[in-house]
């Protein structure tokens, strides 16, 4: 679950990407290359490539399986969060928290899509009204959005509206879920919150089963669905696996290719940068693409001055362990199944800023006097702003992320709002007759002034960062990008980014 710019991606086929073929120093090179080949990046390819006289490059970091060859940590879909061989390896600053987490990017081609909890959620109406007035991004409402989100769409049932798109896409029912998200949902039903109408529709708040891009426990990535062994075939389509990007190669304002971390070059007509929101403001930046000031400090020559990096946010998310009877404990199978989206005590009027859920711990949390699991608040409208930049050229240096967590009091008050409505939906049944002690933060930290002093040593992450090369029209002078992730100041350069699952502005 990611970012920015559906229209940009869902709509590529229509546009006119690399009308003439690059050509530097004698070479002949490709229509477009696009950097990266996660949930955007995939997308791209696939679209792009479908028009045969296109010449298309992908570039992946990681390794490019064959769709029906990947290995279990990007294949199943109870093991979430991938492992050291598929993850960039990244880490926030101490920040506020005082302390660095760990942040899961998917280094395999599928990217993200390969390592996260594969659920598959439209944006609610409220936030394309909001990108529409607040970054001038009126293309980008609720009714013209629909006709892209359904054409990626493959629905099994219910869930979607698309049956044709690439991406296969299911809305769990009661009976789909395990034991532990069932009662989940009944106890918050009994704590007074409605039942979702369904996180693909137009007022999806509420609690119920996750739509799921999952079939028999595997998480169908992006490089299984849209990069399939009929689209890999294309003869106008060529994927490059473990190959590090280091910069766009930008002449006279426009971008003539790339330069990879071994010092090739390759020209392109167009650059796509799909890297995602960590990899792709880097590369921006190493291309003289961003603040002055930082590029200035390295001697990198500035090429656009853009407020790359400045804007990023991520959805702080704050456990509650509980203990649980052994003979209480249920099927836990599929871990991912259900949400409640709903507001905080400190919510805007018509904001719905927090996701509450549940989850099984490592092994079961198996104790010698019974099991423990967890309950679980997210923040997903943020105050709280962090940023990205670099403090080196080499395109193996890992870039300075803080995710600003907690630094706004209101982030504090609203995450408290969670913990409390959490032991809420505990008190009640089906949850009441089998769980028992509150582990953490605990009975000891009942008030909301000790519940606060907990956070900076408990908050996570939610994984879902964003706005760090942000989209905006003409009168946003924060934006990085137009509606079609066009970058400012430089012709043939885009930076584009999926839309689904839960996001901040963009």
């Amino acid at each position: 679950m990611q970012q920015d710019h559906l229209k940009s991606v869902a709509t590529l086929a229509n546009s006119n990407y690399g009308a003439t073929a690059a050509s530097h120093a004698g070479q002949v090179g490709f229509d477009v290359i696009i950097v990266g080949g996660g949930s955007a990046g995939s997308v791209l390819a696939n679209r792009l490539s479908a028009d045969p006289s296109r010449r298309i490059l992908l570039i992946e970091a990681g390794k490019a399986y064959p769709p029906s060859a990947y290995p279990d940590p990007v294949r199943r879909q109870d093991l979430v969060g991938g492992d050291s061989q598929h993850d960039w390896g990244f880490q926030s600053e101490l920040g506020v928290l005082g302390r660095r987490l760990q942040l899961n990017r998917g280094k395999v081609l599928g990217g993200c899509s390969a390592i996260n909890g594969a659920v598959m959620m439209r944006l609610p109406k409220s936030d394309h009204d909001r990108w529409a007035k607040t970054h001038d991004l009126g293309a980008l409402n609720w009714q013209s959005a629909q006709e892209f989100y359904q054409s990626l769409e493959r629905t099994s049932g219910s869930g979607g509206e698309g049956r044709d798109g690439p991406v296969p896409i299911h809305q769990l029912g009661d009976e789909e879920v395990s034991d532990q998200n069932r009662d989940f949902i009944a106890s918050a039903l009994a704590a007074g919150y409605k039942r979702t109408a369904g996180f693909t529709t137009e007022q999806p708040l509420g609690v119920g089963p996750y739509v799921m891009n999952t079939r028999m426990g595997v998480r169908l990535n992006t490089g299984m669905t849209l990069l399939g062994d009929a689209v890999r075939a294309r003869p106008n389509l060529s994927i490059r696996d473990e190959t590090l990007v280091d910069a766009v190669v930008v002449e006279h304002g426009q971008a003539q290719g790339i330069r990879l971390a071994n010092g090739e070059f390759i020209p392109a007509g167009e650059v796509i940068l799909s890297a995602g929101t960590y990899v792709s403001p880097a590369i921006l930046m190493r291309s003289g693409i961003g603040p002055a000031e930082v590029l200035r400090g390295l001697d990198i020559p500035v090429v656009s001055e853009l407020p790359v990096g400045r804007r990023l946010q991520d959805h702080p998310l704050v456990p509650t362990v509980w203990s649980i009877r052994k003979e209480a404990v249920g099927l836990a199978f599929p871990p991912i199944g259900a949400m409640l989206w709903t507001a905080s005590s400190h919510a805007m009027v018509g904001e719905a800023d927090l996701n509450i859920s549940t989850a099984t711990l490592p092994d079961g949390g198996q104790t010698p006097d019974g099991a423990m699991f967890l309950l679980f608040a997210a923040l997903v409208r943020p105050y709280s702003v962090g940023s990205l930049t670099i403090a080196s050229r080499d395109p193996n240096a890992a870039p300075i992320i803080d995710l600003g967590f907690l630094k706004e009091s209101g982030d504090r008050e609203r995450l408290v709002d969670g913990i409390e409505m959490i032991r809420n939906i505990a008190r009640q049944h089906p949850f009441a007759d089998m769980v028992g002690a509150e582990v953490a933060p605990g009975v000891a930290n009942s008030d909301r002034a000790s519940i606060n002093a907990t956070l900076a040593a408990s908050v996570l992450s939610y994984q879902h960062p964003t706005s760090t090369v942000p989209m905006g029209g003409p009168s946003d002078a924060a934006a990085v990008v137009d509606i079609d992730g066009r970058v400012r100041g430089v012709k043939g350069l885009r930076v584009s980014m999926h839309l689904y699952g839960l996001t901040c502005p963009p």
